[in-house]
């Protein structure tokens, strides 16, 4: 029959099954439009009630409530009051008398009840407010079978779901008072009803096996959740933020709270339900643990947060249990609690066990860290008379942090596991945490790292004199003190001025001999073999060390440096940074890293670092000769090259230092890469040439001149920079670009050149109104663009209608020249 307006059950069933089960587009497109041509009709009500009664098919059954859920939905011409109560009254008996409908339909239906008891929630008959009463509503279906149960559960909790949530078809002041309304009224009963059912559940012998057993312990933890996670005043937070706000628990709910049986029955859950039902358990749990501080007096947050604790101790004391452990942790971090309430003799345990087992939960660490740095961080703060033993334990936090990390080392290497100091990025994140911790207390702290340290160095140095050393003895030493060298540039980047003490000062000064002292040694094996991590934990402590100890609001008569003179003739910054300097060029040498050599590191005083020798041998000698990654390597990646391009941005910004207008010392600067270029040009001037060579040569050179070109910010060293380049050089980058236009290895390095160049950074592309670097810039960037764009879009076939350069025109962001746009604009055209 024609798909058009359904007049029988027979047809709306056809309809619907092919409207959910057919594979064929068009029969799909026409099945809907003919439903929703009968949804907007007059019959539309009764024959959805003919469809639940009579209908054959799920499908049908489906349709029917959701035809109904926008019937009671809309905002004009809405149903009689009336209507609607026949249909809640309906919808309850049909769900009653059909238990075993399919899940789908059953959500559908209970969709529509929610929906129906909101809209109608202020809606009166004979004085009585006709869709309040949930609870009765409910009350023969937890009296029944547990299928009978779940339907129950399901409805309060879908209904506490859907009054919670604002949709757009109402206005916001409505659904926040009927929101409010049903908080006072409702929500609290809803609450303990739900938490009743719960301990009855708990206190029976559950087979959860029995799926049907099982669906009614998951449908009361999400009920629970969803009345604990209520936005009781109207303030919903960004879902999309991590952060947990306090949740704004009703006065009148104090009496759940106090009641320490309400917090016991959801670690007793834990602990008795299976895994499946943890994290549900954890999210009721951490709602309960984030309740507004001001619910309690001082003496009932004392005992509340009491009961928190040793939950969260019977927790973490099992290993197997910690893939839970980042929510378990975030029910104290997210917490908003003062710290002479929360730190008590019991917890402790959130020292041993959980970094005991760090390899069940790695990600773990970052949540307890978070905890007590925050717990550190307040001690200036804490003006409370009672103890908060902070003293006590926050050394024992860094012991158990600093030996579970040493312990780990023979254990990934034993059995082949992720080593965390791959990720210098989670490193870094717990370092910054454990700096703030390791500061109290510190006096600890540092005889605790001198202890370790004395004794990681002495097994190393005893290792590297014997013949017989194992490779896997010396890798384990190694570790240990990549992570010592570590957590000391912490401890050192964690020192605030106004609570730190002379006595601090040396005992930073005792660290510092040791990492220093311990550098000298792995220098002298760099020849034969060395430690990329352990070398990159030093790296990382010469930052640390920097930031705090080198600056000119640095007292000169610091103990540290006190220190450093006694024990190894270091008197002052200027030898310290001689020593950094030196470090890094021979790490640059054996290793090619250049991560020390950032702005970052030099922003603080290039005008100290150009006068040390060593920056000045740096300066005159940039060749492969003593810096092998500046050479060519036939064995290495083309990507590998682009430490050169932080290599010469730091060069760049020494150089600028005096170099003001001096050509001279300019052209001198330049002459490695001038040799380059030349070595490039002679090459595209023969017949044959070998092209691997060339292309790495070229893509040193633009990876160099392109960390020149940032570095340059002065329109004077700009220009001069601009001058050598053109017209000599260019030339040689639109020969390249015309030969290896299909290679992206090649391209991109030329192509962010000649971003960089275009980029009016700093200024310093305002030429005089008589000059024509502008247009000739111009020019060289356009004539760059064209060559690249006709050869890409030869090799796709592109049309010769529709030029390269108009197609870039058109789609600027397409490239990387965003300050061609901005400085020069297409006025040239």
């Amino acid at each position: 029959f024609p798909l058009k307006f359904p007049q029988s059950l027979a047809q709306l069933e056809n309809l619907c099954k092919q409207l959910y089960e057919t594979t064929d587009t068009g029969t799909r497109l026409q099945a809907e439009k003919a439903l929703v041509e009968f949804t907007n009709s007059p019959e539309c009500l009764s024959k959805c009630q003919l469809l639940l009664e009579r209908g054959s098919s799920s499908y049908s059954q489906l349709l029917a409530a959701t035809c109904l859920t926008k019937l009671v939905s809309r905002t004009n011409n809405p149903l009689p009051l009336e209507q609607r109560i026949d249909i809640r009254n309906y919808v309850l008996n049909y769900l009653a008398t059909r238990p075993k409908l399919a899940t789908f339909v059953t959500q559908a239906l209970i969709q529509l009840y929610a929906r129906i008891t909101k809209l109608g929630w202020f809606d009166c008959q004979k004085d009585e407010y006709v869709f309040r009463n949930v609870i009765n509503d409910v009350t023969r279906f937890l009296q029944d079978s547990v299928e009978h149960c779940i339907i129950g559960v399901t409805i309060l909790s879908q209904l506490t779901n859907e009054i919670n949530q604002a949709d757009t078809t109402h206005p916001l002041t409505k659904h926040r008072k009927i929101a409010s309304s049903f908080r006072d009224s409702s929500l609290f009963d809803i609450f303990t009803l739900s938490c009743s059912l719960l301990k009855q559940a708990s206190g029976k012998n559950l087979n959860l096996n029995d799926e049907s057993q099982h669906g009614l312990l998951m449908q009361l933890l999400k009920l629970t959740h969803n009345c604990l996670n209520f936005d009781f005043i109207g303030t919903s937070t960004d879902e999309s933020s991590d952060d947990l706000c306090t949740v704004q628990i009703p006065t009148s709910w104090r009496s759940a709270f106090l009641d320490s049986s309400t917090l016991q029955l959801f670690f007793d859950l834990y602990h008795s339900i299976p895994p499946s039902f943890s994290p549900l358990v954890l999210s009721c749990l951490v709602q309960i643990a984030s309740v507004r501080r001001s619910l309690f007096n001082n003496a009932e947050r004392a005992k509340f947060l009491s009961h928190l604790v040793d939950g969260v101790k019977r927790i973490l004391e099992n290993p197997q249990e910690l893939n839970f452990k980042p929510l378990t942790t975030r029910i104290l971090r997210e917490n908003s609690i003062q710290t002479t309430q929360i730190v008590t003799p019991c917890f402790v345990f959130h020292v041993f066990p959980l970094w005991k087992h760090w390899e069940f939960a790695p990600n773990s660490v970052h949540y307890l860290l978070s905890l007590w740095q925050r717990l550190a961080a307040s001690v200036p703060y804490v003006k409370a008379t009672e103890p908060h033993m902070l003293e006590t334990y926050t050394p024992e936090v860094t012991k158990a942090y600093i030996t579970s990390r040493l312990e780990s080392v023979h254990i990934i290497l034993r059995d082949g596991l992720e080593d965390p100091l791959e990720d210098t990025g989670l490193v870094q994140q717990q370092l910054d945490q454990l700096s703030t911790i390791g500061r109290c207390e510190y006096e600890k702290t540092c005889a605790l790292l001198v202890q370790l340290f004395d004794q990681s160095a002495q097994s190393y140095q005893e290792l590297l004199q014997s013949a017989s050393a194992s490779p896997m003895d010396l890798a384990v030493q190694e570790g240990r003190l990549t992570w010592l060298v570590y957590i000391i540039g912490a401890v050192i980047g964690g020192r605030v001025s106004f609570a730190s003490t002379d006595e601090q000062d040396a005992m930073d000064g005792e660290l510092v001999c040791r990492v220093l002292q311990l550098m000298n040694l792995t220098d002298s094996r760099l020849a034969q073999a060395g430690n990329e991590k352990l070398e990159l934990a030093m790296l990382s402590f010469f930052e640390q060390f920097r930031k705090i100890y080198i600056g000119d609001q640095v007292q000169k008569s610091s103990k540290l440096y006190r220190r450093l003179s006694e024990v190894l003739g270091l008197n002052d910054e200027t030898m310290v940074l001689s020593v950094f300097i030196g470090k890094i060029i021979t790490n640059l040498k054996y290793w090619g890293r250049c991560e020390p050599i950032t702005s970052k590191t030099l922003q603080l005083s290039v005008r100290k670092l150009v006068k040390l020798s060593a920056v000045q041998f740096m300066l005159n000698n940039h060749t492969s000769e003593h810096f092998s990654f500046l050479g060519i390597n036939n064995q290495s990646n083309l990507t590998d090259m682009r430490c050169r391009t932080t290599f010469y941005t730091a060069l760049g910004r020494l150089l600028m230092v005096d170099l003001g207008e001096d050509e001279d010392q300019y052209e001198q600067f330049m002459l490695p890469l001038t040799a380059a270029f030349e070595a490039v040009a002679q090459m595209f001037s023969t017949n044959s040439f070998n092209e691997q060579e060339a292309k790495r040569t070229l893509v040193g050179l633009v990876r160099d001149l392109r960390g020149i070109a940032f570095a340059f910010n002065a329109k004077s060293s700009f220009m001069m920079l601009f001058e050598w380049i053109y017209p000599s050089y260019m030339p040689i980058l639109q020969r390249a670009i015309e030969l290896w236009y299909h290679d992206p290895a090649c391209t991109t390095p030329v192509l962010k050149l000649m971003a960089e160049l275009v980029h009016n950074r700093s200024q310093r592309l305002q030429f005089d109104v008589s000059s024509p670097n502008g247009i000739l810039l111009f020019r060289e960037t356009s004539k760059m663009i064209t060559t690249y764009g006709e050869g890409s879009w030869s090799r796709r076939g592109a049309s010769v209608g529709k030029s390269s350069l108009e197609f870039i025109r058109l789609n600027p962001s397409s490239l990387e020249f965003v300050g061609l746009w901005n400085g020069l604009g297409w006025k040239w055209i």
